[in-house]
């Protein structure tokens, strides 16, 4: 093979000499699935940067979209005037309002504002969910966590941030500050989350009952 790229990817994975390389371990889909819950609550102390959103954003270069449009486009913000813009016109935690989150001090200071340079549609809105999603495991990736919004005042976002597209999600990033459990429910069971002794419990569908 040209390159003697054989001969290259054997010391790449076991070094000269033969002894074995120890490459660093990745964790897998599942737990990054598992990881990658709905955050309200942040460590302020930790600084998200710039670089930390591009890595996070630039998933979507690689990723499907339907009929290959590539609609969506990002501005991103770190701690700083646009980050309490943003913290100002957003909405977390829709059922249980009575707790008023996320809790003073624990505010996210990162976010990804999604725009889109078409009118929303069916495919946007499948690109939408794919973007989100992935660029959440990313985060997970990364040793972050985030929480996908869509609860949020559109013009005074566009508006505050001087953005020439329309946002159709805001996505809140940071080191996460509480612990989130999965519930295992019937599908007839109650899926409102809630929070108990200081954990946010979500109930999740089990897989039996996922079938038709």
């Amino acid at each position: 093979m040209a390159d003697n790229y054989l001969e290259r990817r054997f010391e790449e994975v076991f070094g000269q000499g033969g002894g074995k390389k120890v490459l660093p371990a990745r964790p897998s889909l599942d737990k990054l699935i598992l990881r990658n819950r709905s955050y309200r609550g942040y460590d302020r102390s930790y600084e998200v940067h710039m670089r930390q959103l591009k890595a996070i954003v630039e998933v979507n270069t690689r990723i499907a979209s339907s009929v290959n449009m590539q609609s969506l486009r990002f501005h991103l913000v770190t701690k700083g005037p646009e980050s309490d813009i943003v913290n100002a016109h957003i909405r977390m935690g829709r059922a249980l309002p009575e707790l008023h989150l996320p809790f003073p001090g624990t505010e996210p200071e990162a976010f990804i504002v999604v725009c889109c340079n078409r009118t929303e549609n069916e495919s946007v809105d499948i690109d939408l969910g794919i973007s989100l999603q992935t660029m959440l495991l990313k985060a997970v990736e990364l040793g972050l966590g985030g929480l996908i919004i869509r609860n949020f005042d559109r013009d005074e976002i566009k508006n505050g941030l001087g953005l020439p597209l329309e946002p159709i999600a805001v996505v809140a990033i940071g080191k996460p500050a509480e612990k989130i459990a999965l519930v295992p429910v019937r599908s007839s069971d109650s899926l409102k989350y809630y929070r108990k002794d200081g954990i946010h419990y979500v109930p999740k569908i089990i897989a039996e009952d996922l079938y038709v």
